[in-house]
């Protein structure tokens, strides 16, 4: 009986390790594929040709050959800095980024913990970032760090508030914080889709959501910590190799994780536009993929059309527009469904 028990036990941990890792599988490739795509974007939009050699094909294979330079790298270490908090912070901010992959359903068949509260639990964990990002800045002993470590902190804590809000009406309207109860809400054709709810007024959040994710994750125009006309590069001016592709690896793995959620909530999550049409587990995926990619080309997009904010003018936006018109919505919003119902 006690050999059962234990059998039974590592075959466990070997499924939850096997759930863990899918994520992974996803964000290292959709990591390489977003640079590769950033760099192709901004030059098209620059009337150039970017990457053109590496790999043949438009020179698919740089993003794989920058990376083995990373990993060939010195690992040097600032002589002033904090070693132990050096070391860690990149881990933390990954980790931040990495865990809220698991409440993130990729479709009717696959969510890494099908929790009751999935959308709190990816709004409380995605915030364990400001504190890498804090670690970064204070080990690094460098004032330009320590700068861009302010500057993401205040931010992401200021622009928090404003994305639980824009959330909060399809709370109102679901009844639930499951994500996957949510996206069963939506089943159907696109028209039964939340964004288009109350004859499009869900739309507003949509967009007061996408703006106030983009602070969050210090993309244009809210890309003040890593200022390069101002700090160098922000928290990891002083992190080479590995550790800086770490950095690199969250914020797009951050990139896909709120573009995951303005799908999921919004966009219909893994349902098909066309109803019954092309659905099932495996076109689940493919059109959650789908749509969780539209917002990050249209987050690549924003980067090379607006110029960067001020910190005032990012603080007014988030304290002054954001908030208060999402109280507002709310109110608004929870008058409609009182109607409805």
């Amino acid at each position: 009986m006690k050999e059962l028990l234990q059998q039974l036990l590592e075959n466990e941990i070997l499924v939850y390790a096997a759930m863990a890792v899918v994520p992974l599988l996803w964000i290292i490739p959709f990591a390489l594929f977003a640079v590769w795509l950033e760099r192709k974007v901004a030059a098209h939009m620059q009337d150039r040709l970017g990457p053109m050699r590496v790999g043949g094909w438009h020179g698919w294979a740089q993003t794989i050959a920058d990376i083995l330079k990373l990993i060939q790298k010195e690992d040097t270490v600032p002589t002033a800095a904090d070693k132990r908090l050096y070391f860690l912070a990149p881990f933390v901010v990954f980790v931040g980024a990495f865990a809220a992959y698991a409440a993130i359903p990729f479709s009717a068949a696959y969510i890494g913990a099908e929790i009751n509260v999935g959308l709190f639990f990816i709004i409380a964990i995605s915030s364990l970032a400001v504190v890498g990002l804090l670690m970064a800045g204070w080990s690094s002993n460098n004032k330009w760090s320590l700068f861009g470590a302010m500057r993401s902190a205040a931010q992401v804590v200021s622009y928090e508030i404003p994305v639980a809000l824009s959330l909060l009406p399809v709370v109102m309207i679901a009844g639930t914080f499951d994500l996957q109860q949510i996206n069963h809400a939506q089943t159907g054709w696109f028209w039964n889709w939340f964004a288009f709810k109350y004859y499009g007024l869900m739309l507003i959040p949509l967009l007061m959501y996408f703006v106030a994710s983009l602070a969050e994750v210090n993309r244009t125009p809210f890309d003040i910590p890593e200022a390069e006309s101002e700090l160098v590069a922000g928290y990891h001016t002083e992190y080479a190799g590995m550790k800086f592709a770490l950095f690199f690896l969250a914020e797009y793995a951050n990139m896909f994780a709120v573009a995951a959620i303005a799908a999921t909530l919004f966009l219909g999550g893994w349902n098909s536009p066309f109803g019954d049409l092309l659905s099932g587990p495996l076109w689940g995926a493919f059109w959650f993929l789908s749509k969780g990619m539209a917002v990050v080309f249209v987050q690549i997009w924003l980067r090379w059309t607006l110029p960067r904010l001020r910190v005032d003018q990012l603080m007014y936006v988030g304290w002054k527009v954001l908030i208060p018109f999402s109280f507002v919505f709310i109110i608004g919003i929870g008058f409609l469904i009182m109607l409805d119902r």
